[in-house]
């Protein structure tokens, strides 16, 4: 029999199929401001004396320290795997392997759900409304309000995995093709947005807003409009004012605004399929590009929100509809609102189709970064040799994306159907952080870890008073990430804090611990140690 080599090959099998103008929509579609973003956003209700403006501030301006730090560790090491790689050989292969696999595998079988109430709320929800309300038909209507529903919310998130499936699959190339054409017909659709928010006025928007509430919809009442700001007040909720822009006070939105704005990094596990990755200041410009422009944009919208809607409602019909007695029937989907604004069907609805091109350039990020993780893992033969199998014609590897939308599929089958399954899920944002927190640190540690690799990389000259910026940068991206870990577990606001979703997480924890050792067992017995695999940077 012949020796087992190191690696499963001498060659990934991946190719450099992406320029940094594809990381950049990337990074743009990742912290996407319409669909994460907007939704979001209409949590804020729960912290009142917050204001979102100076959270999504603070919140951008730190996180380009973790820009800093992953376009560097990609220039150092552009390999597929990102995060899984970097860790592995910093920190060792049982911590990389664990809070990688953790982190980018396992709870995005849980994220399905997030991207699938998303589709219903955001997508199909207004779009049928719309369809309805305009040709009469009930069936529509009904449809439309079906999909808030178990039943709809689970076809959701069955489509997110068939989207996310056949984009992955397709292969880098056909995926950059298909994120350039939604990334422009989203512009196209923000952008209308924009011009009809900014024509139009906030007693149009009454007018508006009480006319298709009630015929496309069938909510109750004349003046819907002032009934929402009426139940809001009664229960004793009272927005901050627009101008009431306290910087120290809404320090404790961040932890929710980063549910949206923190992941710029998202394509970090691809770069080894990017062109010029050996670059730090592409690198850096392709991510901080997408999150300075997105933080803008969103500053942009929500000064057109507090015009047009009225600062005051949009918060208060948020806080009605999480409350639960809300008389508008759905979600309230700003765009559904701002299409609301319009009298002309076909401009109603491709305002909402240009709209949703934003979900579907979004949707295939449930699983691309992470199959690479999964592929990489694999590669270092810690998971089975056919799960870094690729596609001879498509450059994707298949098993492993099989590996995400099978386990995928089952979640969303639990958390439609199965009493209390959401809340063993309401850490998913909390344990991608902590993957995050593993890298960082990794990062921090690199220079004088490993300071051969680290001399030799176009980063070594990057410093700060004699100290890599790599590590000044990761010291503060560390804090930061302290402060919002610190918030989530104490602090309820947050609904995270969940000792049943704790326990739930420790034990997908667990899951990767025994895999990591069983795998370690294994692989001795064949005669391979993995202990030397992680000596190695692995090949391209």
């Amino acid at each position: 029999m012949a020796e087992p080599t190191m690696f499963v090959r001498k060659a990934s099998g991946l190719v450099r199929a992406w320029s940094v103008f594809d990381g950049f929509i990337y990074a743009t579609f990742s912290i996407n401001l319409i669909t994460l973003g907007l939704y979001i956003f209409s949590s804020a209700p729960f912290l009142p004396a917050a204001h979102l403006v100076p959270a999504i501030v603070i919140s951008s301006l730190l996180i380009l320290a973790e820009v800093v730090v992953y376009g560097m560790l990609v220039a150092i090491m552009p390999r597929a795997g990102g995060d899984y790689v970097w860790q592995s050989r910093v920190l060792g292969g049982g911590p990389g392997f664990v809070l990688a696999i953790t982190g980018w595998a396992f709870i995005l079988w849980h994220w399905v759900p997030i991207y699938g109430t998303i589709l219903a709320y955001e997508v199909l929800t207004p779009i049928l409304a719309v369809l309805g309300g305009w040709t009469g038909s009930p069936g529509l209507v009904q449809a439309a309000l079906w999909f808030s529903d178990k039943n709809g919310l689970f076809l959701s998130s069955l489509i997110v995995i068939g989207l996310a499936f056949l984009f992955v699959g397709a292969g880098m190339k056909w995926y950059a093709r298909i994120q350039k054409v939604c990334f422009f017909i989203g512009a196209a659709g923000l952008l209308l947005a924009i011009l009809v928010l900014l024509v139009s006025s906030q007693a149009q928007f009454i007018t508006s807003f009480n006319h298709y509430a009630a015929t496309f919809l069938g909510a109750p009442g004349n003046n819907l409009y002032q009934e929402i700001m009426q139940l809001a007040s009664k229960e004793g909720y009272t927005p901050v004012a627009w101008h009431n822009m306290s910087f120290s006070a809404s320090l404790s939105l961040i932890p929710m605004v980063v549910f949206w704005n923190l992941w710029p990094n998202w394509g970090a596990t691809l770069y080894g399929e990017v062109r010029g990755a050996g670059d730090f200041k592409r690198n850096f410009w392709s991510m901080a590009a997408g999150l300075l422009i997105t933080a803008a944009l969103a500053i942009i919208l929500l000064a057109l929100f507090a015009k047009t809607f009225g600062w005051e409602f949009y918060h208060d019909l948020n806080y009605d509809f999480f409350s639960g007695k809300s008389p508008f029937p759905v979600y309230p989907y700003p765009g559904l609102l701002v299409a609301f604004l319009t009298n002309n069907p076909l401009l109603q609805l491709l305002l909402l189709v240009a709209l949703s091109a934003w979900f579907f350039g979004w949707c295939g990020t449930v699983f691309l970064s992470s199959t690479r993780v999964v592929f990489a893992a694999a590669f270092d033969r810690v998971l089975p040799e056919w799960v870094a199998r690729v596609s001879p014609r498509t450059r994707a590897p298949i098993n492993a994306l099989l590996l995400m939308a099978i386990p995928a599929t089952i979640v969303s089958l639990l958390n439609s159907y199965l009493p209390g399954f959401s809340t063993y899920t309401l850490d998913a944002t909390v344990v991608i952080a902590i993957t995050y927190l593993g890298t960082t640190v990794a990062a921090i540690l690199l220079p004088y870890k490993d300071k051969e690799l680290f001399q030799s990389s176009p980063v070594a000259r990057y410093k700060l008073g004699g100290i890599p910026w790599i590590s000044v940068s990761g010291v503060i991206f560390l804090i930061f990430l302290c402060f919002n870990l610190y918030k989530w577990i104490t602090d309820s606001v947050y609904g995270v804090n969940n000792p049943a979703s704790a326990v739930y997480m420790l034990v997908l924890y667990a899951l990767a611990v025994a895999i990591y050792f069983g795998s370690k067992w294994f692989r001795r017995r064949q005669g391979i140690d993995l202990d030397m695999v992680y000596k190695n940077i692995p090949v391209e």
